[in-house]
């Protein structure tokens, strides 16, 4: 059987005149502010007007479907949707159905499993395969364990280390990030705090870290309190603390997009440097051929 793969990211505006639709659209059709819209775009603008996120994960895409060739050639066809900007997870998983596909692997790129992230993903699949009569949908729900991931990290993170001015583990304070999410998932036991722990545990023993620690990045502005601690609040914390070396490893995000290249890049780069701190981020995974190699294998297991 052939199979389908809707490989799923979060999506971004093209262009400045863009983000006005596209911040409705993460608010479910509530129109933000002029404000928040001009705030926004400011961002963007801090980091060269545009994030390149549409072309990174369009060529992922293309780099898992090079793997999923390679590994079963003729077996796999993969669909890139977006959650906030075209092409839609909805227009995408419409098109599968009208297309005749019987069985699809649904993957989000985000190796973390919560319920607001992967479930928000497959609510605006379901419409269309709730329709479709004998559709066999098989849902990668996190892959933060996989070995290729893991070693993407490891090699980046080892770079990174190597590049300060004093290249020794122990001087540097690692700091695991991912997005942070509405403190409410903790009521439902949700897996995302967790799992981002195996995932800072188990780089750090691969890389024998002493001196590290899991914190978030990212939160909404809400009234509503969101996971923590703050990435910029920990940065705080380490200065008065007398830490000189910081790095952020954002396990969380496998591309460079917003939340990388402002919140880390600009936003923790600037207050790193305010408090005295020599600070560093890994490159992210982007296209990597180890780490596409490893969402391959995460497909083909689901298939089978």
């Amino acid at each position: 059987m052939r199979t389908a793969v809707l490989l799923m990211a979060y999506g971004t505006p093209r262009t400045l005149d863009d983000v006005e639709a596209y911040f409705t659209h993460i608010r479910r059709g509530r129109r933000p502010s002029a404000e928040e819209v001009e705030a926004l775009r400011e961002r963007y603008r801090r980091i060269g007007g545009a994030s390149p996120l549409r072309e990174i994960t369009e060529a992922q895409a293309r780099g898992l479907q090079s793997a999923l060739d390679r590994k079963a050639s003729g077996r796999f066809r993969v669909y890139l949707a977006m959650k906030h900007s075209e092409p839609f997870v909805s227009d995408v998983a419409h098109q599968l159905v009208s297309e005749g596909w019987r069985q699809v692997v649904a993957l989000v790129l985000a190796p973390h499993e919560s319920r607001m992230i992967v479930d928000e993903y497959l609510e605006y699949a379901h419409p269309a395969f709730e329709r479709a009569q004998d559709l066999d949908v098989r849902v990668v729900r996190s892959w933060y364990r996989n070995p290729g991931y893991l070693t993407a990290l490891e090699r980046r993170v080892r770079a990174a280390l190597a590049a300060f001015a004093n290249p020794r583990p122990e001087a540097t304070e690692v700091l695991f990030t991912a997005h942070s999410l509405p403190e409410r998932i903790l009521e439902w036991n949700d897996p995302y705090p967790a799992q981002l722990r195996e995932t800072a545990e188990a780089l750090a023993g691969r890389l024998g870290l002493q001196r590290w620690r899991v914190c978030y990045q990212s939160a909404g502005h809400t009234p509503f309190p969101w996971l923590g601690p703050d990435v910029l609040e920990v940065l705080e914390e380490l200065a008065a603390a007398g830490a000189r070396q910081v790095l952020a490893v954002p396990v969380g995000f496998t591309a460079d997009h917003l939340e990388v290249l402002y919140d880390l890049d600009v936003e923790a780069a600037e207050r790193a440097r305010a408090l005295g701190l020599a600070f560093r981020r890994t490159e992210s995974l982007n296209a990597d051929p180890e780490f596409l190699d490893a969402l391959a294998d995460e497909v083909i297991r689901a298939a089978a």
